[in-house]
């Protein structure tokens, strides 16, 4: 089967600012890939030329085998588009939204009520069917921005940080709704801040930063080989780190210095403790834990702050 999406080189320049650069992707249909990445990673630039909402300056990409920048109008019908920010009218009821935006696609009016009911089913919210939008919570409107987004039932349905701004039941509520697209042969592309979401939903993903790819896999594979299966956390003095380290060289998979706190990554966290605590060096052990996505996020793309 043909991928879902395939880009290689794909380049988005603002002014002098490469958004984009030159990077490669290749989104297999049936499977949730995710974009991860710091704020200015390049992640919302990559969907936006997805969706036809961006020409790229450079490189070759095809979604649903479509170039987008030539056939725009015939591609967007086949897409199922979730922005960022909330794109619903607040005035109109809750079914009269995805009426409308059933519209656009000139699908007839009893097939569009027919839909609607079934997406409002999906995404538990049948019995809010009559109720202006200005009355829902923010996770209700979520939801209905992807219920709106599959009413042309698309073949491929972009998300662009859909959980965003949702307390933890919001966001589970709205990760079971996409699981149940999933198991319904629906392809999905995500990007997300979260990396308990990323690691959840995504079968494969990229980690994208200034604009480049650094890492692309599933996130188990990604976690086992970029840190290991746990990682030990010591608080100690900085001037003793170096110390410390040439002490355990060869026992760590690697390691990150964040002012007093050591992360050690590794395979087998005790026997590591205990050949850092012959060292001889003051320490106190902060934590042994299971390694996770958010530690290779961190590792590959710096725990400094952006903007």
């Amino acid at each position: 089967m043909p991928p879902a999406v395939e880009a290689r080189g794909l380049t988005k320049r603002y002014g002098d600012f490469v958004a984009v650069d030159g990077i490669d992707l290749r989104v297999e249909a049936g499977e949730c890939f995710g974009l991860l990445g710091p704020n200015g990673a390049g992640k919302t630039t990559t969907m936006r030329m997805l969706a036809c909402l961006a020409p790229r300056d450079a490189g070759d990409l095809r979604v649903l085998g479509i170039d987008p920048d030539e056939r725009p109008r015939e591609l967007k019908r086949m897409l199922g588009v979730v922005a960022q920010e909330t794109t619903l009218d607040l005035e109109l009821t809750v079914r009269e939204n995805l009426l409308v935006y059933a519209r656009y696609f000139d699908i007839p009016r009893s097939e569009a009520r027919a839909r609607a009911d079934e997406l409002l089913a999906l995404m538990a919210l049948g019995d809010r069917a009559g109720d202006p939008v200005d009355r829902l919570s923010g996770g209700m409107r979520r939801r209905l921005q992807v219920a709106r987004a599959l009413i042309n039932r698309p073949r491929l349905v972009l998300l662009d940080e859909p959980t965003t701004g949702l307390d933890p039941q919001a966001r589970h509520a709205v990760w079971e709704r996409l699981r149940l697209l999933r198991r319904g042969g629906a392809t999905l592309a995500l990007t997300t801040h979260y990396m308990d979401e990323a690691a959840q939903l995504c079968d494969r993903l990229v980690i994208m930063d200034h604009g480049r790819v650094v890492r692309e896999g599933r996130p188990a594979d990604l976690v086992a080989r970029e840190v290991g299966r746990e990682v030990l956390e010591l608080r100690l003095a900085p001037a003793d780190v170096p110390a410390l380290l040439r002490h355990v060289d060869g026992r760590a998979r690697g390691h990150e210095v964040d002012g007093d706190l050591l992360l050690l990554f590794t395979d087998d966290a005790e026997g590591l403790h205990a050949a850092a605590r012959a060292a001889g060096v003051p320490m106190r052990l902060q934590a042994a834990r299971a390694a996770g996505l958010e530690d290779v996020f961190l590792r590959l793309t710096g725990r400094s702050l952006r903007d």
